[in-house]
């Protein structure tokens, strides 16, 4: 079984449905971070079609208020719409904020669409002027630029979306090299096309330092994790240097009322109304002991980092009760 660490995934997009306050999310990372349970704090991203606090400036709010846990985003939804420039700066600023802790985690977007109109990643994109087709070879670039930028000084690039010549982000990341950056995707979801799970994987274990997925059964996520080290092999990469995550949901408690509680805190995250398969599949709810069973379930399918996310519109008492009644049983 794998050495199972646990990461903390901090509601921000909770704010703006009111699931929980600025000053509460803050206060609670503190507490977290003090009981020395969680790697790493992850919070949401997204700028106009899932609306949450902007995730660099509350990772920045963050490093004022924790000294042990790796900080980062889970996942950068937004990153094909940054210019890699600015978040070269922005990213390096975190990372001396933090002292060197933290962690970027792309992504291309997208994924299961809200009822609510503005929700469309569609408009997100048109707003800014970039065709969503772009998405994947805005990833794999900018990923490159940020690297570039963070280990070059000076540094040029002529790429298919960014071009320059000559420039240097200063002061840069008190990681060396770098910092890390994961990719996360789902290649579960396109199981039933084999080009576009190898497509995933591989790009995964062609650029990035690690791997994050969601919405994956243990076996699944098995299965992914294997292609990924496959493809790191492949690229002639020590497919152990590379770090594996998985961003799960929480609800200690039995009965209609913790499912209750889970559905409607889920459909308002994401403007949905899931079925119960879909929210059983991507949540554990139920006793201390069942919530244990599931995660360590997970380790052995090879998760190093499990995720957390507490289906609960009292964030504060439900991490103090996984704290305090699932962590000693695993």
């Amino acid at each position: 079984m794998t050495k199972l660490r646990l990461g903390l995934l901090l509601p921000n997009q909770g704010i703006v449905f009111g699931a929980v306050t600025t000053a509460e999310l803050l206060d609670m990372a503190e507490e977290a971070d003090a009981s020395g349970l969680f790697d790493t704090m992850f919070v949401g991203d997204n700028l106009l079609a899932k609306p949450r606090m902007e995730s660099v400036t509350l990772l920045s709010a963050l490093a004022m208020r924790t000294k042990k846990a790796r900080l980062g985003t889970a996942c950068m939804a937004s990153f094909p719409l940054r210019d890699p420039i600015v978040l070269a700066a922005q990213w390096a600023a975190l990372d001396n904020l933090c002292e060197g802790r933290s962690l970027l985690v792309a992504c291309i977007g997208g994924g299961r669409g809200g009822t609510n109109v503005v929700g469309r990643f569609e408009n997100e994109y048109k707003a800014f002027g970039i065709a969503p087709s772009e998405r994947v070879s805005r990833l794999t670039e900018g990923i490159e630029v940020l690297r570039k930028l963070w280990t070059e000084d000076p540094a040029s690039h002529q790429g298919r979306h960014y071009n320059f010549d000559g420039i240097a982000v200063r002061p840069r990341p008190l990681q060396q090299p770098c910092p890390p950056i994961w990719i996360a995707n789902n290649p579960q979801a396109f199981a039933t096309d084999r080009k576009i799970f190898e497509r995933t994987t591989g790009r995964v274990g062609r650029i990035a330092d690690g791997w994050m997925t969601t919405m994956a059964t243990p076996e699944q996520f098995r299965t992914g994790w294997e292609a990924v080290r496959e493809a790191a092999s492949a690229h002639g990469r020590n497919p152990d240097t590379l770090e594996s995550c998985l961003y799960y949901n929480v609800h200690v408690g039995e009965g209609d009322a913790a499912y209750n509680e889970s559905k409607k805190f889920l459909d308002s995250y994401y403007s949905a109304d899931f079925d119960p398969e879909f929210i059983h599949m991507w949540t554990v709810i139920g006793a201390p002991e069942a919530c244990a069973e599931k995660i360590r379930a997970f380790g052995e399918a090879g998760v190093q980092v499990l995720s957390v996310r507490f289906t609960a519109f009292n964030q504060t008492a439900q991490m103090r009760k996984f704290m305090e009644q699932v962590v000693p049983l695993l």
